[in-house]
């Protein structure tokens, strides 16, 4: 049993789908989540409408003011009868009951029992995803989507959401550990060990399989890198092919912020790979941090100068930052025109273009990225930069309070939200939402870009 894709939907639930993302996308909630229930129900494995449903239904609820709810107000759901039932009645069931609640725990613990049993694995993953948003602070069901994400043989997944419960609680003893042995088992699959009988079996003697363990672990100094970079250049001047030993001395480079020689090894990483598009994607990031480098340096330079040498700097500095805008969007386009389907693709093409200038052209590529659940607040926020720079202030503004009504915690995203939404409010004269948006980001982060100084400001006097 596995989930659909939208190109497996019959001619009538297509038609429901494409209805239904054309009410989300005009924020009418309640007409997108009755259209979604009747697609769910017909095409009970089609996952990326389910995450859209509970999306509306998420937006309804914050819209209506209801609080999240651990595990009241379930009336008679009772999760172990759900076991006697049929896959799709089963399924039917959970539904209903998240239809008013799409945080709540029990619901989505036993959401997540139930695709497990039935090999749903993405939906099982989405079940706890969904609680890990709607209540980070539910350490036990953070360490449950760990544990899942070990056993399906996602170690840096699981490192992650170990990462996130340790931020929460240093004294989780289990985290700690746990993220320590997901980080060297991740470290361990890159490298190709695991495949290969376990990597000792592949090292001559103990000593090298004790500086590979050593690599693998998080928080090594720079001094610690720099030994085992040059160990790995010892045994790349041995063989120049070897993929996994290539990768790694990118990664090397990279955590050393030596972004160029990253790039280049992640380049020649990429060839040797034969196209793996997660190897581009990363020389292409190591190549654009190459550039920020350049540009940076060049602009300190510039703040010593004057006169004509000033004015020859800043012509170099400016041709700079035209190429590489050039570059990056042309390499971002070519990545679209060889995976026209891929969302990330779409939303990195976009988010180019908008720094290009190229603001309309950015468009139709953010609002093809907005659907994909991942990087859904991201393209929206792009696209109400696009609008505001278009001189579309309604459109921005609408587009920045949808992307802010999917944000629960104050996080890096929300205040980029918040930002922006209040800078659109300024050039609306919008007095109250511009400085209601402002005094939320200073509630929480006092030295966020110049947020303290336009509050404090708006005292004076």
């Amino acid at each position: 049993m596995s989930t659909i894709e939208e190109s497996d939907l019959s001619e009538k639930s297509r038609k429901l789908w494409l209805k239904a993302i054309a009410a989300l996308e005009q924020r009418n909630a309640d007409f997108a989540i009755n259209l979604l229930e009747a697609l769910v129900k017909e095409e009970p494995d089609f996952l990326t409408g389910r995450k859209a449903l509970r999306r509306a239904q998420i937006q309804k609820a914050k819209a209506g003011g209801g609080k999240k709810k651990f595990f009241g107000g379930l009336g008679a759901f009772n999760a172990k009868a759900l076991a006697k039932k049929s896959w799709h009645d089963a399924l039917a069931d959970v539904e209903k009951e998240l239809a008013s609640d799409p945080f709540n725990v029990k619901v989505n613990n036993a959401l997540f029992d139930l695709a497990v049993a039935n090999e749903q694995y993405d939906l099982a993953e989405f079940a706890l995803e969904t609680i890990k948003e709607g209540h980070p602070e539910d350490t036990k069901s953070l360490h449950k989507l760990a544990q899942f994400h070990l056993d399906q043989d996602n170690p840096d997944k699981a490192s992650e959401i170990f990462g996130a419960i340790v931020k929460r609680d240093p004294s989780d003893l289990v985290a700690v550990k746990g993220e320590k042995d997901a980080t060297a088992r991740a470290s361990m699959r890159q490298g190709n060990w695991e495949s290969k009988g376990g990597f000792r079996d592949m090292l001559k003697n103990e000593d090298e399989a004790k500086s590979l363990e050593n690599a693998s672990r998080a928080g090594m100094t720079k001094e610690q890198i720099r030994a085992q970079l040059t160990n790995g250049l010892g045994e790349y001047g041995e063989n120049q092919n070897d993929l996994a030993l290539v990768r790694k001395i990118g990664g090397f480079y990279e955590k050393l912020e030596e972004w160029q020689n990253a790039h280049q090894f992640y380049a020649w990483a990429h060839h040797l790979s034969e196209g793996d598009s997660a190897l581009e994607r990363k020389a292409s990031q190591m190549e654009e941090r190459a550039s920020d480098e350049m540009i940076a340096s060049l602009q300190a330079e510039l703040e010593k100068l004057s006169g004509e040498e000033a004015a020859a700097k800043q012509a170099e500095l400016d041709e700079l930052v035209g190429a590489r805008s050039a570059r990056l969007t042309e390499a971002a386009r070519e990545r679209v025109e060889r995976n026209p389907t891929d969302p990330q693709l779409r939303f990195e093409l976009g988010q180019h273009l908008y720094n290009s200038g190229e603001f309309t052209e950015a468009i139709p590529h953010l609002q093809r990225a907005r659907n994909n659940p991942h990087i859904r607040t991201r393209s929206i926020l792009m696209l109400g930069r696009c609008y505001d720079a278009k001189g579309m202030l309604d459109m921005a503004q609408s587009q920045l309070e949808e992307a802010l009504s999917e944000l629960v915690t104050m996080d890096n995203t929300k205040k980029e939200v918040l930002y922006a939404l209040a800078m659109v409010a300024e050039k609306n004269g919008d007095k109250d939402k511009y400085l209601g948006s402002l005094k939320e980001i200073y509630e929480a982060d006092y030295g966020y870009l110049d947020v303290a100084h336009r509050v404090e400001s708006s005292y004076a006097g």
